[in-house]
């Protein structure tokens, strides 16, 4: 049984409400709801915008991989970048020049006139959306006590990911462009506010050493570092099969699976209700680690509730829009360990490459979705054409057999003092 009174009320008195609800907090966590917001627009806006753009037919789906795997692509990049920044310059500075960046790449977006603008202008997006959140994390992790520093990252991604739905809604109510101008706004807006935010004394403490500091390459110096870096990204990756393949892209699974084919696919509101459950979900998962003192066992019962949600959408009839949008929404609420995660990513290792590693973990989790959909055209190649399911569910068995094998073998990391080097 999870449930056990005296851990209850040993989680309770760990919570502070004044450490919990803090300047790099509040910052971070609205950050985020924009990088979200803008993540999420364009898979929303995609086919207005290149309607509008001149793209019809079936090159609407060709130019969207396209635009997505620039923005793919820059986040990859970004979050090497800004994730080396990080611990070389500061967790703050880089948390404000990559909110500033995606939100002027935003503005641009909605001013394109052409599809090379728009390829330029997501690759820029993305670029700047890497740095946010993996910093943001660091920023929060280092400034909490162990016993809080999980109730800190849970409202950052519980606040953060309503910027989904927040793109779900406008989106549906105003022009393409006008949305993007908003993305925008809010970031730019949220500079303005000029919240106060302290730089982490932990990194202050360390930058008065001589250590290397956000040496990338020192997460290839080793088998055991490595091994360490490769099982905090595989343990994500799930979060990403859902989001790209089952709801991103749902209308087309309709063929491959036992939804009804009358089910009218409304991808906005798929996805709006996605993130609904995700919103709750990371909330849960945060509350659950936190009673629990574990982030491995709060993120296995996470995997678990994503794996059997997951089979439900390819093996249960559904038959109704209703029932789609419930099952939409729990795999939502089973993917919300994402917090959880990037913390455990940033408590796995030392003051010196920490940021470097929050920010690339998630967005090489993110970067992921290209190689998955590698593997699943040469699985599709591989099997035989009457055997529709066997590709996308063999992607997904290797997923998730990945994230269960990384996390078995994982430290626990719950409570871990931060104020260390990696060597």
């Amino acid at each position: 049984m999870f449930y056990n009174q005296s851990k209850m009320d040993a989680a309770i008195k760990d919570f502070k409400f004044k450490e919990v609800f803090n300047g790099a907090v509040i910052i971070a966590a609205l950050g985020y709801f924009v990088d979200v917001y803008d993540l999420i627009l364009f898979g929303m806006v995609r086919i207005k915008s290149l309607t509008d753009l001149g793209v019809t037919g079936a090159d609407i789906d060709t130019v969207g991989i396209y635009l997505h795997n620039c923005q793919f692509i820059g986040m990859m990049i970004g979050g090497i970048f800004w994730g080396i920044l990080g611990d070389k310059k500061g967790r703050l500075s880089v948390l404000f020049a990559s909110i500033i960046t995606y939100s002027i790449a935003n503005i641009a977006n909605g001013m394109i006139s052409t599809v090379d603008a728009y390829a330029f202008w997501r690759f820029i997006a993305g670029f700047g959306l890497a740095g946010e959140l993996g910093v943001g994390i660091t920023l929060v992790s280092e400034g909490m006590s162990k016993e809080n520093r999980g109730y800190g990252t849970m409202l950052v991604a519980s606040i953060g990911v309503t910027g989904a739905i927040a793109a779900a809604i406008l989106s549906k109510l105003l022009d393409w462009r006008m949305v993007y101008f908003i993305g925008g706004g809010l970031g730019i807006v949220l500079l303005l506010l000029r919240i106060k935010v302290s730089e982490s004394g932990i990194f202050k403490h360390m930058n008065e050493s001589s250590t290397s500091k956000g040496n990338f390459f020192q997460l290839f110096s080793g088998r055991k570092i490595l091994s360490k870096y490769l099982k905090c990204i595989f343990i994500g990756t799930p979060i990403w099969f859902v989001i790209g393949f089952l709801i991103m892209y749902a209308s087309k699974n309709v063929k491959l699976t036992n939804i009804s084919p009358e089910i009218p696919i409304d991808t906005p509101m798929i996805i709006m209700v996605y993130y609904i459950g995700l919103t709750i979900g990371d909330i849960m998962s945060g509350m659950l680690s936190q009673y629990l003192k574990s982030r491995r066992v709060a993120v296995l019962a996470f995997i678990m509730s994503t794996l059997f949600f997951t089979l439900v959408y390819f093996f249960v009839p559904i038959p109704s829009l209703m029932l789609f949008y419930i099952l939409c929404g729990l795999l939502g609420l089973s993917c919300g360990y994402w917090a959880v995660f990037i913390t455990i990513s940033a408590e796995q290792f030392g003051t010196n490459i920490r940021s470097t590693v929050a920010n690339t973990a998630p967005n090489f989790v993110r970067g992921m979705f290209f190689l998955m959909g590698v593997l699943l055209n040469f699985f599709i190649g591989l099997f035989p054409p009457h055997m529709t399911l066997a590709p996308i569910l063999t992607v997904g068995a290797i997923t998730f057999g990945l994230a269960l094998f990384s996390l078995y073998y994982l430290e626990e990391s719950f409570g871990r003092d931060l104020d260390y080097l990696e060597k």
